[in-house]
């Protein structure tokens, strides 16, 4: 029996969290957190923390994790520079999943995405499209920004420096090496992301689409079993599901 407890519990992700957990018999959910409540008051019974709060309040998560030697499943985005280097400073005593999409779906849509990079080569211009609710507050997500990452990385790019963020006015001919990036939002979209490989003569897209946030909640509630009682380190959703 895996006992976790649920930082953001109120939210989309926190309820979607615990209707899927409650639905496994070897998960417990031993404590439910949200604004105002207290995490040190219950994290001692748990064996790993899923947070599913806000980005800025995830480095505080992490650190307390550290202090009580609990596994930690990140499902926040959007997260600043500080942000990121405090929550990686603890990897060196806890096992932290940090997925930008544990959606089984989409994690096959980054390795897809890699092997087609690296089989179709230099020769096809490479465009992000994702779409979302007109509720989330971050753009590009965490999944489109992970998709262009893997892009850059088998072209051996610094992503910053390619990254074009849409385009309007006169902005002249596509260079060969940017990578598009597009941000849709409207209605009660859960999240779509296609990675589109376009070249003279034919092209090449990968779609995936979730009708439903359970499957971000059974991903996450798998990473935290697998992450008790693994080594401290950062680990993703493609170590959770052996792509690697």
């Amino acid at each position: 029996m895996t006992k976790i407890v649920i930082v953001g519990s109120k939210g989309r992700m926190g309820q979607m969290l615990l209707a899927c957990a409650a639905r496994q018999s070897d998960l417990q959910v031993v404590g439910q957190i949200d604004q105002g409540d207290d995490l040190a008051a219950v994290i001692g019974g748990a064996d790993a923390v899923i947070d599913f709060s806000l980005h800025d309040a995830t480095p505080a998560v992490a650190k307390l994790c550290a202090a009580h030697v609990k596994a930690l499943v990140i499902g926040t985005t959007g997260h600043t520079a500080p942000e990121k280097s405090a929550i990686a400073n603890c990897q060196s005593q806890i096992p932290i999943v940090w997925s930008a999409n544990y959606s089984t779906g989409v994690n096959t849509l980054f390795w897809l995405t890699r092997k087609a990079a690296e089989i179709l080569g230099p020769g096809f211009d490479l465009e992000v499209v994702e779409m979302h609710h007109r509720l989330k507050k971050d753009a590009p997500s965490g999944t489109a920004t992970t998709l262009a990452e893997i892009l850059a990385a088998v072209r051996h790019q610094q992503l910053k420096e390619v990254i074009r963020h849409g385009r309007q006015g006169l902005t002249g001919e596509r260079t060969s090496a940017e990578i598009g990036m597009h941000a849709l939002r409207g209605g009660d979209v859960v999240g779509d992301h296609t990675v589109i490989f376009a070249a003279n003569g034919e092209r090449v897209e990968l779609t995936h689409k979730a009708s439903s946030r359970e499957t971000f909640a059974n991903g996450a509630l798998l990473a935290a079993k697998w992450a008790v009682g693994k080594a401290p380190g950062l680990y993703d959703m493609q170590d959770v599901l052996g792509l690697k």
